[in-house]
């Protein structure tokens, strides 16, 4: 093999990928790891890291072209699937298949974070439109809304069905 041919190796440092702030009700912030953007890959994915602040949390969605998988790496919550809560602390895995109703709840006094991974990718996409960037080592801001044509954002990337709840009036 020549090594024009030979498959791509990529490194990240923990603060060289995109960063987002996130609205209500996650507030916390989002990186952007790996997805088509940053890297070639036979198969399309992305992923990526959340923080969920303390007492926020992902509103129920589903994704209806797509497989998630959450790893929790600091802090507790529960996972809300078809309504049904999961505990969720460090080491814990979720495998989200498509259509699935899901959420994450962080009830507690600590951000929870987790290790993000989704099939074919495009979550990279809704957390840039909907946030704000994030500068490493900055603080955060106070908590802000979605934007007013959140619908329409989540129903071009990777979401069937999410929950209107903290969604701007119109």
């Amino acid at each position: 093999m020549t090594v024009e041919n030979q498959a791509e190796v990529k490194v990240i440092g923990p603060e060289d990928s995109a960063s987002y702030w996130q609205p209500v009700p996650a507030n916390g912030f989002v990186r952007c790891i790996l997805n088509p953007g940053t890297v070639k890959s036979e198969n399309r994915f992305a992923m990526g890291t959340q923080t969920v602040a303390p007492g926020c949390h992902i509103r129920e969605h589903t994704h209806d072209r797509h497989e998630e998988v959450i790893h929790v790496t600091s802090g507790r919550g529960f996972a809300r699937i078809d309504g049904m809560d999961q505990p969720m602390e460090p080491g814990s895995t979720v495998f989200i298949g498509r259509d699935r109703k899901h959420g994450f709840v962080n009830p507690g006094p600590e951000p929870m974070s987790f290790v993000w991974f989704l099939m074919p990718g495009g979550l990279e996409d809704f957390f840039a439109a909907i946030g704000r960037e994030r500068k490493p080592g900055e603080p955060a801001p106070e908590p802000f809304p979605r934007p007013a044509d959140v619908e329409a954002i989540e129903k071009r990337t990777v979401f069937g069905w999410a929950d209107p709840s903290h969604n701007p009036k119109g």
